[in-house]
C-alpha cells in the first residue's frame, strides 16, 4: 500500500532538509491516509496533521493508521482544508484554530493530493489544471502560499501551467512517480514565497 507514498514522503523530506526548520507537515487531503501514514512512519516530522472533509473516509484513514501503528502520532482534523489554511494564515498560524492545531507557518510544509474531478484527465494528452474540480491549480496554489508546498497532480498535467507557479527568480521541481514502468502521477515541489 505505501510504496508510492513512501517515496513521496522521502522526497518531501529531502526538499525540506534544505530548510531544516521544517518540523510539521500538513496533509491537506488525507483521504484513506496513505500519505499521512508514510509521513508518520518516516519519523522525520515532529508533527503530522491530516485533514479530511468526509467523516467516513477520515474514519477509514484512522483505522489504516492504527493498522500501521501510527494512529496516535497523527493529529486528525475533520474539516475543509482550504478553510483550515485560511484560518492558519490569519494571525500567523493562530487564527481561530484550537491550540492543538496551531502551527508556525515558517516551520510547516504542506502536501496536497486533491481530488482530480472535472474533465477526465485520462482522456487528455495534456491535462488542463484549470478544469480540475473541486479545486483547480490556481485555487490550490493560492491557498497554500506563502508556505512551501507539494502538489500531487495527474501525470499528464500541463507543465506550462505549473511553471507559472514558480516564485520570482526561483525554480520549482516536478517529479514523475512511476510504478511498474508507467507514470502514475507527478508531484510539484514549490518553495515558500513572500
Amino acid at each position: 500500500m505505501l510504496t508510492c507514498p513512501s517515496k513521496i514522503a522521502e522526497d518531501i523530506l529531502s526538499h525540506s532538509q534544505s530548510n531544516p526548520q521544517k518540523t510539521t507537515i500538513i496533509d491537506l487531503f488525507a483521504g484513506a491516509g496513505g500519505n499521512s501514514i508514510a509521513f508518520a512512519l518516516s519519523e522525520k516530522w515532529d508533527r503530522v496533521i491530516a485533514i479530511e472533509k468526509d467523516a467516513a473516509t477520515l474514519a477509514c484513514a484512522q483505522h489504516n493508521a492504527a493498522v500501521y501503528g501510527v494512529a496516535d502520532t497523527i493529529t486528525w482534523v475533520h474539516g475543509d482544508s482550504l478553510d483550515f489554511l485560511a484560518r492558519l494564515k490569519d494571525r500567523g498560524g493562530k487564527g481561530g484554530l484550537d491550540h492543538s492545531l496551531q502551527v508556525d507557518p515558517a516551520r510547516t510544509c504542506l502536501f496536497a493530493s486533491p481530488p482530480w474531478g472535472g474533465v477526465s484527465y485520462r482522456d487528455q494528452d495534456v491535462f488542463d489544471l484549470s478544469t480540475m474540480e473541486p479545486y483547480n491549480l490556481a485555487t490550490l496554489h493560492d491557498a497554500c502560499r506563502p508556505m512551501g508546498h507539494a502538489l500531487y497532480l495527474p501525470r499528464t498535467s500541463d507543465l506550462r501551467q505549473i511553471a507559472k507557479l514558480a516564485p520570482a527568480g526561483r525554480k520549482i521541481e516536478v517529479v514523475q512517480y512511476c510504478m511498474e514502468g508507467a507514470s502514475k502521477a507527478m508531484v510539484v515541489y514549490i518553495p515558500a514565497s513572500e
